[in-house]
């Protein structure tokens, strides 16, 4: 297994482990009470989470072509794109350096990802972009 796809695979693995352990923790109300201020102001950031999970979720959602490493390449590619829209959104309304850092790292690398495996089965790399690593800074109310 490739440095890069064991990388991918402990930072999927973590990033379900914060959100089960962040549930979990929520669900026996152990979790700081945030009053209506904060939960306003994190209303932009979970709205748009949501909505990359919502289409990495769809993306991943694909009928079997009979082609086991086309299809392999269609869910994964969605999967990755999933994880750049969720860092993308850290960026944009996080506040932890070391955690955005992450993100800027987990933007990078996925789209590596996904153009290694496009190139693997034969398909023509997307158009070159610059990476989403450095965003505005949400405004506060």
């Amino acid at each position: 297994m490739s440095r890069l796809t064991r990388r991918s695979l402990r930072c999927g693995i973590a990033l379900l482990m914060a959100g089960s352990v962040s549930a979990a923790v929520a669900h026996e109300g152990h979790a700081p009470k945030a009053n209506a201020e904060q939960l306003n102001a994190e209303a932009p950031f979970i709205r748009e989470n949501a909505a990359a999970m919502e289409t990495m979720m769809a993306g991943m959602d694909n009928k079997p072509t009979g082609d086991i490493d086309r299809d392999f390449v269609a869910m994964m590619s969605a999967h990755h794109q999933g994880a750049i829209d969720m860092a993308v959104t850290m960026l944009k309304y996080g506040h932890n350096v070391q955690l955005k850092r992450m993100a800027q790292e987990i933007i990078v690398e996925q789209q590596q990802e996904i153009a290694a495996m496009r190139l693997a089965i034969g398909d023509p790399l997307p158009p070159s972009v610059a990476s989403p690593t450095q965003t505005p800074l949400a405004t506060k109310p």
